[in-house]
Formats: structure tokens, sequence, C-alpha cells
């Protein structure tokens, strides 16, 4: 099978993160399917979820098969659609989160995700977070068994440092096709994984780019140096926030959550906003202060 690199996930563009529509405080089925479709509409190609979006136990598996359903009611061509999933980070049901990094579950983990997607190979696989119990390399050779078996198109991992992204592309045989990590004006934490990716081409997902669910309404209040230049461009201070990340490298794919069509649109426009050096400038001054 060919696997296939990050020059077709459309880096520098706007993916959706499907998280918000499927734990707690989750919309109705319907909004979440609207959300989706106008974010297809938009442009938007890379759709992220994970086998533990879900809110209640019994329920693994919740938001692939929402994205699913959705690809299929959609009236547009989805074949060039990519669905990001992750495995290896679990949902008790009880608002916990736990691990998995046994490779023979993540495999088997794969294999129900691409079942829930209805797909024959997942287009991305990532492993969601490094299993302390599981040496690193052992869980990474999961998806190097993922890919020579035809279960995924391509591989990435999740929350890695930067000794872990070298680790697993060794694994990977060089075949390391994306990092997601929190990254954000709230979260500045990851920028040197960010870089690292862009050295190396590998793309670079910034999950809650606005800050997270319950702070990405407030991104111009809690930044100011975004609110005042989104005021001068006529623009959301989520855009300009989006924008600067997608200046940093042209790796950078964000993944903002959302749960209503008109904060999708909003942000997939940000593809489009092109901040000049002067107010680059004045967002790294305010973030260093």
């Amino acid at each position: 099978m060919q696997h296939r690199s990050i020059a077709d996930l459309r880096v520098g563009a706007i993916g959706l993160g499907g998280m918000p529509m499927s734990i707690e405080g989750r919309p109705e089925e319907s909004r979440s399917v609207s959300t989706i479709h106008a974010a297809l509409d938009a442009g938007v190609t890379l759709i992220d979820t994970a086998d533990a979006y879900h809110r209640d136990a019994g329920e693994v598996g919740h938001n692939e098969e929402l994205i699913a359903g959705a690809l299929r009611s959609w009236t547009g061509d989805a074949s060039s659609i990519v669905v990001a999933t992750k495995g290896g980070h679990l949902r008790p049901g009880d608002g916990s989160w736990t691990r998995n990094g046994d490779p023979t579950y993540l495999k088997q983990a794969a294999k129900a995700s691409a079942q829930r997607l209805g797909v024959e190979a997942i287009g991305l696989y990532q492993f969601h977070r490094p299993d302390p119990a599981v040496p690193y390399a052992e869980s990474v050779g999961a998806l190097a068994e993922l890919l020579e078996e035809g279960v995924i198109a391509r591989a990435g991992i999740s929350n890695a440092s930067i000794a872990q992204i070298d680790e697993a592309n060794e694994v990977l045989g060089g075949r390391l096709a994306s990092v997601q990590n929190q990254f954000s004006p709230a979260f500045l934490d990851s920028r040197a994984e960010l870089e690292h990716c862009a050295s190396l081409g590998i793309a670079f997902l910034p999950w809650s780019p606005l800050g997270g669910i319950r702070r990405a309404a407030d991104l111009g209040a809690t930044h100011g140096a975004f609110a005042e230049v989104a005021r001068a461009r006529g623009v959301s201070p989520q855009q300009v926030a989006l924008a600067w990340e997608l200046s940093l490298a042209p790796v950078v794919i964000p993944i903002p959550g959302a749960s209503r069509p008109a904060s999708v649109e909003d942000s997939v426009q940000a593809a489009d906003l092109e901040l000049g050096a002067d107010e680059l400038a004045t967002l790294e001054a305010a973030l260093a202060a």
C-alpha cells in the first residue's frame, strides 16, 4: 500500500476538531452534523477525532460514528476528506482519562476505529498519548505494523516531546506524518516541537488552538493584542489567533473545535488572513511580555 505524506493534508489550512460534539455539554446531533457539513462546505478537508471522544461509558467511538454519518449525508465529494483519529487514550465514563499503549491493544483499537469510520484505511491514525507503562518505541511500532497491513494510510503521534518525535520517526522509518500537541496563545510550551516538525517537514496539528473549549470565546479579553489586531482588521480575535499560528510554519494545521456552524465558518477564514510583519511583531511582543 502507498503510504501518503503530508502533501495532501493541506498544510496551511484549517482543520476541524470534533471533540466538543461528543463530550460533556455536547449539542444535539443535528447541530453537530450541520457544523460538520458547514466545515466541509467551507473547504475543510481534515477532521480530527479519537475513539475516546465520548461522554459516557459504553459509547467508545461516539465522535467517530458521528463524523462518519455526517460524511455519508453530505452532498459534496468526500473522497478528498481526511479523517484523523487517535487511539491509546481512554475515558472510562467518569470524566477521567486513562492510557493504554500496548501494541496489541492499539492495533485492535485502530481496526475498530476503521470499522466505525466505514473506511478500508484510516486517513491518519495517531498514538494519542504516551503510556509510561509501555516503551514508546513499542507503542509506535504498532503504527508501523498498521501501515504495513494497510489499516492506516498515515501514522502520527500526539502529546509528544522532541525526543519522542525523533524516536517515532525512526521507528516508522521516516514516515511520521504528523504531531498533534496542545498549542495556542495561552499555551506556548509546544513551540519547540512545532519548530522541530517544521525542520523535518512533519505536519503540526495544534489542538485547542484557541485555548480550549471554555476559553476560546474569551480569547480577545484574555489576549488584548489579538483583540486589537482583530478590531483593526474587522475580524474576530479567534481568526487572528489561527492566522498567527499558520504564520509560524508552513506545516501547521490548526484544528479548532466547534459545535456551531458559525464558529467553524469564522475559523476557516483565518486561512485567508495574512498578517503583516508589524502585526506579527505586536502579537509576539505581547506573548513574550
